[in-house]
């Protein structure tokens, strides 16, 4: 064992695991999955900012608004908090450790490493790089007071918000440009091989970095938020913490969804109009991520929802495994299905991967103690290798 201690080096028993988190992560994983095979494989990314629209039956118009108005960005903001969540717990188990920031600084730098292989090599919508590089910049403030993480999640919420209204000009590109890359994406994705496919995704990454400049204060802000949460004891299991993640969830569901639902009606206008939506989504995934972790706390919450801890606990490789599983669905050097589907069609192949995955984790974890993705993302971490088979008495740390 190596002199981090065993509490920083050795793997966390199932009981020592919060598996409310571990709910709460499986089921943010599903809002993921819908928004991305939706919106981002089954069509390109960049058409949800041009004036046409592929035909749409009743059913596929029916699907796309609730998925607008109850999924979309709620799903990504809910990950956003889980990892400053994710963060501030592996923060606190290390506080023994004298090589703590060297530990975490490389944990970041591996899910870099991960990031830019996964964006680069299979799929250019990759969260997991802005994540890393949000992670450097949220980890110095993980030394500071309970207020400091308050303090700076509100202000790096607040400037998201303002970004709204005064965005840079000439961060975004024009519409001849992204028209131009929807109509290659419609020939390239749907009859293309492996390396026209490779070729174009590589192509479209400038176009897409925009869309991560967009979000990237509000990621932060979320993370920070996230891990004041963890902080100040929201996430534990007492009776007054309930209390108040119901009350939150009240709160944040009631007034997310009013904010929605105002800004999709056009009753806002001017800069109010402008943020409402925005503001409405935290407030939106908050009351989801609350509502979930305090029903996931009770008895009857874990005898419905425990089915989603395992595939949570293995988020980081269902995520990527997802993305190969699409990629072969929807583009030329597979079924070439990209640009055929609509969207109650393509969430339906989505649920089908969901379930397998949800089936696929319980059996994984029976025998093993991490994903295969989490464990090389361990291994690599603390330097040596990591016991993975669920016998092994010993961790290599």
């Amino acid at each position: 064992m190596a002199p981090d201690g065993a509490a920083s080096s050795r793997p966390i028993n199932p009981s020592e695991r919060i598996e409310a988190i571990d709910v709460l992560r499986g089921i943010a994983l599903f809002g993921v999955l819908a928004i991305n095979i939706t919106s981002e494989f089954r069509i390109s990314i960049f058409e949800q900012f041009l004036s046409h629209k592929h035909p749409a039956s009743s059913l596929d118009r029916i699907v796309e608004t609730i998925l607008t108005l109850a999924v979309d960005l709620k799903a990504f903001a809910l990950f956003s908090l889980l990892f400053g969540i994710g963060l501030a717990i592996q923060f606190e188990r290390l506080a023994a450790s004298p090589r703590r920031t060297m530990l975490l600084v490389r944990r970041l730098v591996v899910l870099l490493a991960f990031g830019l292989i996964h964006l680069c090599l299979i799929w250019n919508g990759d969260i997991l790089t802005e994540y890393a590089l949000a992670g450097l910049l949220v980890l110095p403030f993980l030394f500071g007071p309970r207020w400091l993480l308050a303090f700076s999640a509100a202000a790096f919420l607040l400037l998201y918000l303002a970004l709204q209204i005064w965005m840079p000009s000439g961060v975004f590109p024009n519409f001849v440009e992204l028209t131009q890359d929807v109509a290659e994406a419609n020939r390239i994705y749907a009859t293309g091989g492996f390396a026209d496919v490779q070729a174009f995704r590589l192509r479209e990454i400038p176009l897409i970095i925009p869309l991560h400049i967009y979000i990237f204060s509000r990621t932060v802000g979320l993370f920070l938020l996230g891990a004041f949460a963890w902080r100040a004891g929201l996430l534990r299991n007492k009776p007054d913490r309930q209390v108040a993640l119901f009350a939150i969830a009240a709160g944040g569901i009631g007034l997310g969804a009013a904010l929605i639902l105002s800004h999709a009606g056009g009753i806002f206008t001017g800069r109010i109009g402008v943020v409402a939506g925005p503001l409405g989504t935290i407030l939106l995934a908050l009351g989801y991520g609350a509502a979930i972790i305090a029903i996931a706390n009770l008895a009857v919450g874990k005898a419905w929802l425990g089915w989603a801890a395992p595939l949570g606990r293995m988020a980081f490789s269902n995520y990527l495994a997802q993305s190969v599983i699409f990629g072969w669905i929807f583009y030329g050097y597979g079924l070439g299905l990209f640009g055929r589907l609509g969207t109650a069609s393509a969430l339906a192949i989505g649920i089908a991967v969901y379930v397998a995955q949800v089936l696929f984790s319980a059996w994984w974890l029976q025998r093993f103690r991490y994903g295969p993705v989490e464990w090389l993302w361990r291994t690599l971490m603390y330097g040596t290798m990591q016991a993975m088979a669920v016998s092994a008495k010993t961790v290599a740390a």
